[in-house]
């Protein structure tokens, strides 16, 4: 049997458009020294770190884990790198997770970071371009990558692929998602995006890749988050020190989908999702996920993509997801609020860390410390996806 692990400490740099008087190695161990100090740690106590890095262009450094690695004081102790698109935060919490649980170690780093702008072109001084020609590396670059692909344009193929299924969802139920995750932003000093919009203004604004508009879309961020893991024993020493409960994680699960969207069973539904979710909940013990989870932070990249997530992870039935948001069962105060925190619409996406970024939200809205804050809750969801066609995620349950 694996051992019981919880996270014991977090911390989190900002996510901005850009952070131009520091470096990502600048921003790790910041970020690494605000959770030593949340778990009361020193780095010593530290027996090995997992590191979240999605993109070397981004950082403009091949290897830059181990650069980090020597940034925040671990050198001779052991670090593993994990990238996987958008859920490589998601992912970076397993490995740490499987080490503790395994015995392998007793407390482990989990740090994400990303300094996404850092990606431009000199001659030019563009970013964006640099950024997406990046992240287009990530696709097939026998087949799919020469014909053009970009994140907006592979993350729209189920949602169109739902569209001509079951008719939905609408712009309007898309816009819906937008105007929430962006409010739901105001208030969190470590969101890029926090903004009091409406959904005309979703509906005006111009298209990227039909049916997203530019405010259907999360924006890249340079930022960093991490947490410490540690297996029981150390746990609840370190929590009688801090004062503050551990957070255990009570279930975890992953699934990888084809990176072709031709080769998929079914286009129109996040499969990864669904099978990461079912292992997830089936650990955890969990039968009705909307009425056993009291609050959820879902990888929102695009707003299509957070609808078609809740179907997936079994909030509501396929082809019934966008009722979650019209009648406000999503939002704040309804009965399964999902991304208090804003989001990756209302925070930004700093790739390599946002997953680890959502699941300290999840860990602040359990210690009653969020800016948005559920009243009692007892169990959070996180779930992390990324790649070609969101052909990676990771959801696990956490619980105080």
């Amino acid at each position: 049997m694996p051992r019981k692990v919880a996270i014991v400490g977090i911390g989190m740099y900002p996510f901005r458009v850009r952070h131009p008087k520091t470096s990502y190695y600048n921003m790790a161990y910041e970020t690494t020294k605000q959770t030593l100090e949340d778990a009361k740690l020193t780095i010593d106590q530290i027996d090995s770190a997992v590191y979240g890095i999605y993109n070397d262009f981004f950082e403009r450094q091949f290897m830059p884990d181990i650069i980090v690695h020597d940034h925040i004081g671990m050198i001779l102790k052991p670090g593993t790198r994990v990238t996987t698109g958008g859920a490589t935060g998601g992912y970076a919490i397993r490995t740490a997770y499987m080490e503790v649980a395994s015995g392998l170690s007793d407390i482990v780093l989990c740090l994400g970071v990303e300094k996404s702008n850092d990606c431009w072109d000199p001659e030019t001084e563009q970013r964006t371009p640099e950024l997406v020609k990046a992240i287009s590396y990530s696709a097939d670059c026998t087949w799919v990558r020469p014909l053009g692909s970009f994140p907006a344009a592979s993350y729209v193929l189920p949602v169109r692929a739902h569209i001509e299924k079951f008719g939905n969802p609408s712009e309007e139920s898309m816009a819906r998602v937008s105007v929430k995750n962006h409010g739901n932003a105001i208030g969190n000093v470590n969101a890029q995006s926090p903004m009091k919009i409406t959904i005309d203004d979703v509906l005006k604004s111009r298209y990227i890749s039909e049916p997203f508009k530019k405010l259907d879309c999360c924006l890249y961020s340079e930022g960093a988050a991490a947490m410490i893991i540690a297996s029981e024993e150390k746990a609840k020493e370190i929590c009688r020190n801090t004062g503050k409960d551990p957070i255990w994680i009570t279930g975890i699960g992953a699934g990888n989908d084809s990176n072709f969207g031709g080769l998929r069973e079914k286009l129109w539904s996040l499969t990864s999702n669904v099978y990461a979710s079912k292992q997830c909940y089936k650990m955890a013990g969990i039968k009705n996920p909307l009425k056993e989870l009291d609050v959820a932070e879902l990888h929102d990249a695009f707003t299509g993509q957070e609808i078609l997530s809740y179907e997936d992870c079994g909030f509501a039935k396929h082809g019934e997801g966008y009722k979650l948001i019209d009648d406000g069962i999503v939002e704040e105060g309804g009965e399964l609020p999902v991304n208090l925190s804003g989001g990756l619409i209302g925070c930004g996406h700093a790739v390599g860390a946002t997953g680890i970024f959502q699941g300290g939200e999840i860990i602040k809205q359990l210690r009653g410390e969020s800016h948005r804050q559920t009243k009692d809750p007892e169990k959070g969801f996180l779930h992390s996806v990324g790649g070609p066609v969101t052909a990676y995620c990771v959801c696990i349950v956490m619980e105080r």
